[in-house]
């Protein structure tokens, strides 16, 4: 898999595909499990926790509580009130000025790339599958054809690792596929359609459960990124190949021999939950609460299984009694004749003991508190707290695992960021107009790529650095609450003055409230200023 050589002769081609494909065969088997793994969790977030459970107990109730699932909303939507928006500073002052069009630039790819609705798919995988994949790259038809960086999410059943490195960017290779009709692979490379071989193996194919498919003439189609480490130069490459139906579509290295990207690194960021050891992978909430949540549900079968027996209790004849049993079954019938009452006697269920449902609800507790995913956090509170900073304070001691949560999907995306900055200073190419803001003015600048590299005094051209930092575009109601407590108090104390304190407060329409202020000040200001002519 030499990049060097361009001139591969069609053999060579075919024992690349060949090659390609074994190890695509390795990771697969590799994986195997992996997938069911995934699916059991999809699975149990959705309810179904009698998933994978033999139907011995046919006929009984089988109910579902729903703890993992709200635990997991909950704990998301403080990942979500925590959305991360980066914030570029040149390491030279001097360039401050084009960090601030970079930052511009980055937020501009971050709202057409709609990463709010990428960042809702990567919380969902990170807290049901363990893992959170997002790739970095450079779409040539954003910006009405300018192009543009870009930070996606990959879904996690739909890509593979090295099974053998816990570092994804040690791995030999990674492959990212998804499924296509035949008539698909026509549309976008013509008549090498026809020569495709239809899949063999079974593969992870994820279908809605209600719609109907059909996987007839149905083809992988692979991209399959793997590194290449020059010697003489000392660092890697990477290039990435397209496959279909052992057919090789597109390789990178035709194009950029050099590499598909300039920094030399997958770009594939991977953030686990609970870190699995050997494994590049994690593991998530339905992995570490799965046994809680189906020992709840199955209590809750006894007491149902209870309730059913008690409302349907069985009774007893003798046959002394002179009672019949089909007439006694007949509940339409005013009168039944027998001899002996004696020989009837109701035989009642006896009542589960208050412990078992006790259990059940300590259990459920139980997945609440070790998840993180408490009243306090959920903005519950008792005993009648009801300051907005007594309840901040509460939230914030019972946040801790939300926060290092936070911290790892802060730094995946600075790194993520990080990757998005070398990209735009490689492949963008055409200036492109970015919309500054300065103060109340906004006004709109161009940017290239050419903007993040300098010269030398020697001549020599090198690339800017930045630093990268995360600050949190959202905050949640109670924390602007206790923030605008804290400035009442102040402007009530004196310590700063109303007009201080209207640009510390955190509320809609703030920039109207705050240009009416100056407005008004500026008009008493012309008043006093007339005054003062007049008396003179």
């Amino acid at each position: 898999m030499k990049g060097k050589n361009n001139m591969r002769t069609e053999e060579q081609k075919n024992a690349e595909i060949r090659k390609f494909y074994e190890l695509f065969e390795e990771y697969r088997s590799a994986y195997l499990n992996e997938w069911e793994r995934l699916e059991k969790c999809e699975r149990m977030y959705h309810g179904d926790h009698w998933y994978g459970i033999a139907e011995s107990d046919t006929g009984e109730p089988r109910p579902t509580t729903p703890i993992i699932q709200s635990t997991i909303e909950n704990v998301r939507a403080d990942l979500v009130d925590q959305f991360p928006e980066a914030v570029i500073v040149s390491d030279d002052p001097d360039k401050q000025d084009i960090a601030d069009k970079l930052d511009a630039i980055i937020s501009e790819n971050h709202r057409v790339n709609n990463y709010q609705g990428e960042y809702l798919n990567l919380t969902h995988d990170l807290l049901v599958g363990g893992y959170m994949v997002q790739e970095t790259g450079y779409d040539i038809t954003l910006n009405a054809g300018l192009g543009g960086a870009f930070i996606r999410h990959v879904d996690i059943r739909n890509i593979m690792f090295d099974p053998y490195c816990t570092d994804v960017q040690m791995s030999r290779a990674i492959f990212k596929f998804t499924s296509h009709k035949r008539d698909w692979f026509k549309a976008h490379y013509g008549d090498i359609a026809d020569e495709m071989v239809s899949d063999s193996y079974s593969i992870n194919r994820v279908h809605d459960e209600v719609l109907v498919t059909n996987d007839t003439d149905t083809i992988l189609l692979i991209e399959c990124w793997f590194r290449e480490f020059d010697i003489e130069k000392q660092q890697y490459s990477v290039h990435m190949v397209k496959l279909a139906g052992h057919q090789m579509l597109e390789d990178s290295r035709d194009i950029k021999p050099d590499g598909y990207f300039a920094h030399g690194k997958y770009p594939f960021i991977v953030t686990t939950l609970y870190r699995r050891k050997g494994s590049a992978l994690g593991y998530g909430f339905v992995d570490m609460f799965e046994m809680q949540q189906r020992y709840s549900d199955k209590l809750d079968q006894i007491v149902l299984k209870n309730a059913f027996l008690a409302s349907h209790n069985k009774l007893l004849i003798t046959g002394a009694s002179g009672f019949e049993a089909d007439d006694l079954r007949d509940w339409s019938k005013d009168v039944h004749k027998g001899e002996n009452l004696n020989g009837v006697t109701w035989f009642p269920t006896a009542p589960l003991p208050n412990y078992i449902i006790d259990y059940a609800r300590a259990m459920r507790e139980s997945i609440k508190e070790e998840s993180g995913s408490n009243d306090f956090s959920r903005g519950r509170t008792n005993n009648g707290v009801t300051a907005a900073s007594a309840i901040v304070a509460l939230q914030e001691a019972s946040g801790k695992r939300a926060r290092m949560i936070l911290r790892a999907i802060h730094s995946a995306f600075s790194e993520a960021v990080r990757q998005e900055i070398e990209i735009e200073r490689e492949f963008s190419l055409f200036p492109r107009y970015v919309t500054m803001t300065d103060g109340d003015y906004k006004h709109r600048e161009l940017f290239d790529g050419s903007m993040l590299e300098y010269k030398t005094e020697l001549g020599n051209v090198l690339p800017l650095e930045f630093v990268v930092s995360v600050k949190v575009q959202k905050e949640s109601r109670f924390s602007i609450e206790a923030n605008n407590e804290l400035v009442f108090r102040l402007v009530q104390a004196g310590m700063v003055t109303p007009d201080v304190g209207l640009e510390l407060l955190n509320f809609d329409n703030k920039a109207q409230a705050v240009a009416l202020m100056r407005k008004n000040m500026e008009k008493g200001q012309d008043i006093s200023s007339e005054k003062e002519t007049e008396i003179v």
